[in-house]
């Protein structure tokens, strides 16, 4: 498990890894483990009646073993993992549904519709408020448009961070990229007049609100993953 970034360990901490066939292999043929019944050769050495020492080879019937090391025993490896996965669970446990669903949306590596619906009403209600908080003015048509409009930023902010990796660039940076993403997906067609003095503002609130979510999620994370580290 990756302790790098906040990010990483939320990702990483709902992700169990599984041993490879190969390496599963290895370790049961040198804990001497037979899983199914089989014939193996066995070298043997006899005395004749001249008292000449005879040495051959025979096929013998080597029954299926179980239970060589217990049920479900697990590599080192995975059970530190099992045990730093828990402390960051935890910790991710202590936070709002709201903030826990977010993280999940963008970091989990099983994430819900559940999750992206939760993540997509908060981020639009609390850009909203902001902006209206600021002094700024919606019609109703505009309101209705802005919830996908807050949709769609959400969508480019967890493809630059998705997984916890955050190195990948805003996929509909150019605005005409992002206009057309909006009316591909939910049918909604923005004007491209005054794009900066009509959309700017929200969308810039939109980005502002995920990344301040995104800091209070990750918060207890990180603070758990400062702890380990100084433990170590």
């Amino acid at each position: 498990m990756q302790l790098n970034s906040a990010r990483q360990a939320w990702h990483d901490s709902l992700y169990m890894p599984w041993d490879s066939v190969m390496a599963g292999s290895i370790d049961r043929a040198q804990l001497g483990i037979i899983e199914a019944s089989g014939y193996v050769r066995r070298k043997a050495t006899e005395i004749d009646e001249s008292g000449k020492e005879i040495s051959y080879t025979r096929l013998v019937l080597a029954p299926g073993i179980k239970g060589t090391r217990p049920d479900g025993a697990t590599s080192t490896g995975r059970c530190a993992h099992q045990a730093i996965a828990g402390r960051v669970q935890m910790a991710i446990d202590t936070l709002s549904s709201e903030l826990k669903a977010f993280g999940h949306w963008l970091y989990s590596p099983t994430p819900t519709a559940e999750h992206r619906e939760s993540a997509e009403e908060t981020v639009f209600c609390i850009a909203y408020h902001s902006l209206v908080q600021a002094g700024g003015r919606m019609t109703t048509a505009k309101w209705q448009k802005a919830e996908f409009v807050a949709k769609g930023v959400l969508y480019r902010y967890r493809r630059m961070h998705q997984g916890g990796q955050s190195s990948c660039e805003d996929p509909l940076a150019k605005p005409e990229a992002f206009r057309a993403a909006l009316l591909d997906t939910y049918g909604v067609a923005l004007a491209s007049e005054n794009w900066a003095r009509e959309w700017g503002p929200f969308v810039q609130t939109c980005f502002d609100v995920c990344n301040d979510i995104d800091k209070q999620a990750l918060r207890p994370v990180a603070a758990v993953i400062s702890e380990m580290k100084e433990a170590a």
